[in-house]
């Protein structure tokens, strides 16, 4: 829809005329073109690959030392392509076994790639996770995965994809996982330059806990610094003002402080691990301990009911990212403060409600939920760390309700109101948000994109606007 300036603060965002949306839209088509001529000779060179898998088979038919004899076959042929493709030997043997086990045991997926309803980086994914699900169950696999699959990036449905392969499963994935979690290890692997790579393998919700944390007190330390860098142009009781290169907000060493997030995040971890607290912690005052220790991880479950009362051992999901085991979710359930329960969809789980809709704190828990990350086409920025987007401006009286509010990350809540990409939600009820590419000549006074009322869901883009990369029929996870 439209961004917070009205239609005449929109000089400097790059707008431009209708011709440049023609321009543009000239531009879009030919990469559509482009795109399909890419995706048939893809396919096509699957295809080819595929072959030479079976030429293989055929060479070394009733051959004493088949094993032997078919991988001696499928170099032979390998060396013999890799002229052409310009690669290795060793990669196109690999790219030849890849290619055979997708069309032999991926029949649906390539028929759905062939036909323009997925692309490559869906295949991949597909293909990945598919191996999880077994033999017998396979076709219904990729028939649930393609359809997840169109309207979306591949990133954005991998997870999707993998819970579904998990409860097709024939083990549960609880047994998996405890077999798994006794690997669980520490290791170092040197690198050059004098550092190391620390390596944990832990339980997913354990790790993804600690990043969290981390991050949550690497972002205290850059707040602090930001507030450290800032002189204090108050005067005293003499009129006299402070001296900004000698005195700071707080006091504190970080004024010079130029280390990144990432290099925060390595030197707080260092310190928990070798002394037990941060060396530096800006919130200390005087001989006081200060509250970054405090601060503890956040993780976001969301876990069926059917799998807290122990009737399913099927797989919780940890914030739209990966799998967690049943017995872990109903531990971290048993432990938590407060609870927010979700009206899912029995089939694709699609968060449709929550019960508890109190001001602001539910309604940010509620939009966590439903939108599970920011909502521009392809981006994976969770959304406990994006920012609430009013669709309508509140400036322009757009209500503060849910179908009023979206999860953008701060670059595309950028994208949104300095660049051509406006947010449009999506009607039928369905917990939705897409951006579009609005014609300026088609724009309705006010700035807004229709005549309803502020908050109320759009209906579909008009032939003035293209809809861009639309969300498919449920929201990303």
């Amino acid at each position: 829809m439209h961004s917070k300036d009205g239609p005449a603060g929109r000089a400097g965002s790059g707008m431009g005329s209708d011709g440049d949306v023609d321009a543009l839209a000239a531009l879009v088509a030919d990469a559509e073109g482009a795109a399909d001529d890419a995706r048939l000779a893809q396919v096509r060179e699957v295809r080819v690959l595929a072959a030479a898998g079976v030429l293989a088979e055929k060479q070394t038919a009733g051959a004493s030392e088949r094993v032997k004899a078919r991988e001696m076959a499928l170099r032979g042929i390998a060396a013999e392509l890799a002229g052409v493709f310009v690669a290795t030997d060793r990669t196109l043997q690999r790219r030849i076994d890849e290619a055979r086990d997708l069309v032999d045991n991926f029949p649906v997926t390539m028929a759905a790639w062939e036909a323009g309803r997925i692309v490559r980086g869906h295949v991949r994914v597909i293909q990945e996770v598919g191996c999880i699900a077994p033999a017998d169950a396979r076709e219904e696999f990729e028939r649930i995965a393609i359809e997840k699959c169109e309207g979306e990036t591949p990133n954005r449905v991998r997870d999707a994809l993998r819970m579904l392969a998990e409860r097709l499963h024939p083990r549960s994935f609880t047994e998996r996982h405890e077999e798994a979690a006794a690997g669980r290890c520490v290791r170092v692997q040197t690198g050059p330059d004098g550092m190391s790579d620390l390596i944990a393998t832990l339980p997913t919700v354990i790790a993804d806990g600690i990043v969290d944390r981390l991050t949550r007190q690497a972002r205290e330390i850059i707040t602090a610094r930001a507030h450290a860098s800032t002189p204090d142009t108050r005067a005293d009781a003499d009129g006299a003002t402070p001296d900004a290169d000698t005195t700071s907000r707080d006091g504190s060493s970080f004024v010079d402080d130029a280390r990144t997030i990432d290099q925060v995040r390595a030197d707080v971890l260092s310190d928990l691990l070798l002394a037990g607290t941060p060396a530096l912690d800006p919130t200390a005052t005087g001989d006081s301990d200060g509250t970054l220790g405090a601060i503890r991880a956040h993780v976001e479950v969301a876990v069926s009911a059917l799998t807290l009362m122990g009737h399913d051992e099927g797989p919780a999901d940890l914030t739209g990212r990966s799998p967690i085991d049943a017995v872990t979710a109903r531990e971290f359930a048993g432990n938590t403060p407060s609870w927010d329960r979700l009206l899912t969809h029995p089939v694709t789980g699609t968060v449709l409600e929550c019960d508890s809709y109190r001001p602001t704190a539910a309604m940010v828990r509620l939009l966590r939920a439903r939108d599970r990350h920011c909502r521009f086409p392809g981006c994976r920025q969770p959304a406990i760390r994006c920012e609430l987007d009013h669709t309508i401006a509140a400036s322009d009286a757009g209500a503060t309700h849910v179908c009023n509010l979206a999860n953008l990350c701060k670059r595309h809540h950028d994208v949104k109101h300095h660049t051509r990409w406006h947010v449009r939600q999506l009607p039928g009820g369905r917990p939705l948000v897409a951006f579009t590419i609005a014609s300026t000549a088609a724009r309705p006074p006010a700035g807004r994109d229709d005549e309803q009322p502020p908050g109320a869901l759009s209906p579909p883009p008009r032939s003035g606007g293209r809809l861009h990369a639309p969300f498919g029929s449920e929201p990303p996870f």
